[in-house]
């Protein structure tokens, strides 16, 4: 997990501005990972941050950005580590709402859980909170980087390539059905899904020199 607290920590401080304007740094914590709906630095964001740092560093994340989408990712651990994901409840066990952030340590009165996360006092920070708000640990494992394919696939392309294509997507949570080699319209949507994630790239569909610079940049930690 030293890879992922290193990424973590690197972020200590990105916080939201206050009023009308946006910290694109927030944001991008979204839109990299392709999690929708964070439009502003004021949209709870403790999830698409602990997503993004998982992503960055090779391991398995929800692609979500509700809290408790992490009690289904990684393994359920009764003796967490530094690195391990936390997923506390808020209002009530039983509520929807709860808060995510990157485990480090419990305190000595064995009642406060210290954790490393976004959207913790508006700024990414290390917070205290209570050990019996802890609703799980989670320990997650590397995915698979799969190499990228050169370009140009286009609508009706074949092949490995194409495959390597689809797998590639898929990892960034993006939906385009069995990785079949075939580019059909579900492939050719996820590229222009795909394309979204850099301002003023074209949006498509077709697989060129920047789209795979781009896809080739997302996976690099």
């Amino acid at each position: 997990m030293e890879a992922l607290l290193k990424i973590a920590f690197n972020e200590l401080g990105t916080e939201e501005i206050v009023g009308d304007q946006d910290n694109p740094e927030v944001l991008k914590y979204a839109k990299e990972v392709g999690i929708k709906g964070i439009t502003n630095d004021e949209i709870p964001w403790c999830s698409t941050f602990v997503n993004w740092v998982a992503w960055k560093a090779g391991l398995q994340y929800s692609g979500k950005a509700n809290a408790r989408s992490w009690l289904n990712i990684g393994e359920k651990v009764t003796a967490p580590e530094p690195g391990d994901i936390v997923v506390f409840w808020r209002e009530s066990p039983q509520s929807w709402k709860g808060h995510v952030g990157i485990f480090l340590g419990i305190s000595a009165d064995k009642k406060r859980v210290y954790c490393l996360g976004g959207n913790q006092g508006n700024r990414v920070s290390v917070s205290a909170y209570r050990l019996n708000t802890v609703l799980s640990y989670q320990r997650l494992a590397p995915v698979k980087r799969l190499d990228i394919p050169a370009p140009t696939l286009t609508k009706g392309s074949r092949g490995v390539a194409v495959v390597a294509l689809q797998d590639a997507l898929k990892l960034l949570k993006i939906d385009v059905g069995t990785s079949d080699g075939a580019f059909g319209s579900k492939t050719e949507s996820g590229i222009k899904e795909l394309q979204t994630r850099k301002p003023n790239l074209s949006i498509d569909g077709v697989y060129n020199t920047e789209t795979r610079d781009l896809l080739e940049s997302l996976f690099q930690a």
